[in-house]
């Protein structure tokens, strides 16, 4: 767990970089979204994080806000057909919010981790 003086920060950039808040070697994510038990290289249990459908509802944020100015730059400078600002638009979404997801998964386990939350605070760690 992390010290209470320590800054959350660079736990959080561990964690985007799909990477153990902890030592920073191991890799938290085994797949796309799936979450390895442990860390290959310090041992540290993942198994216990409770990140459900958060990393999801940040990407929808995130993305949602992103594509406000995006539509409003391509229709003003381009002036496109609506199919082709919706299609357009919607590959761009798409695109930015795959990229998101496993970085906000991992920031949001590394967040748990930080705070001791669901199971990671326990004593011995």
């Amino acid at each position: 767990m992390l010290d209470e003086n320590e800054p959350i920060w660079p736990t959080l950039l561990r964690g985007w970089r799909r990477r153990c808040p902890r030592c920073g070697e191991g890799h938290i994510l085994s797949g796309y979204l799936s979450v390895n038990r442990t860390c290959s290289n310090c041992g540290q249990e993942f198994f216990h994080h409770r990140a459900d459908d958060g990393p999801a509802y940040l990407a929808i944020l995130v993305v949602g806000h992103a594509m406000v100015p995006v539509l409003l730059t391509l229709w003003e400078t381009f002036r496109p057909p609506p199919l082709v600002l919706a299609m357009t638009a919607s590959a761009i979404a798409v695109v930015l919010a795959v990229y998101l997801l496993p970085r906000l998964k991992g920031a949001m386990i590394a967040f748990q981790w930080a705070r001791g939350m669901h199971g990671f605070g326990r004593a011995g760690d």
